[in-house]
């Protein structure tokens, strides 16, 4: 049986925003510190991720996608952080202020629905971010501190929200690679 490693996301395509992101992934950069930067069009808020599915499924969660569909919003990309902490950073995230209800009311309708169709519950509460950098070690850690206080309420930019995809993510020595599987216009 085929397995898809899949998630379900909010791409951000918008020039301004993406251009405000890519902005402090280059401060970031000047640290030194060791990361692994998110490519310009990887870039996305991450609704579920999935893990490895049957390909069978695919159908069945985008009727799920479909049942979590309400109107349209504008979301602003605001402020930076990092999983665990910013002292601690291992993922380091840009956050989400105006829009951030509708994001974790799309969330909670795609669980409900997931939930049904057998998925475990994710162990961690959810947060509406978009994940720019991964950090590989903690060489210059100290650095990026001084980079997270900067762009703690810094404003990326703001973008329509108009739809939700399902994607397909095949990792490769480069980075990976992101497919979409479905796509549900909000309406």
């Amino acid at each position: 049986m085929e397995r898809i490693r899949s998630f379900i996301s909010i791409d951000v395509e918008d020039e301004g925003v993406l251009r405000g992101l890519t902005g402090v992934q280059s401060a970031l950069v000047k640290t030194g510190a060791d990361l692994k930067l998110v490519k310009p069009e990887n870039i996305h808020l991450t609704l579920r991720f999935l893990g490895e599915i049957p390909a069978v499924l695919v159908d069945e969660i985008f009727k799920i996608m479909q049942s979590a569909v309400r109107p349209p919003f504008e979301m602003e990309v605001k402020g930076l952080g990092a999983f665990p902490s910013v002292t601690r950073p291992r993922v380091i995230w840009a956050g989400v202020s105006d829009g951030a209800e509708a994001v974790v009311e799309i969330h909670r309708k795609i669980e409900a629905g997931l939930k049904r169709l057998g998925f475990r519950p994710e162990d961690k509460r959810f947060t509406a971010h978009i994940t720019i950098a991964r950090v590989k070690s903690r060489r210059n850690v100290e650095r990026l501190l001084r980079v997270f206080q900067e762009y703690r309420n810094a404003v990326f930019g703001r973008m329509l929200v108009d739809c939700i995809r399902l994607k397909k993510s095949v990792l490769t020595p480069r980075g990976p690679i992101y497919t979409t599987l479905r796509e549900v216009q909000l309406a």
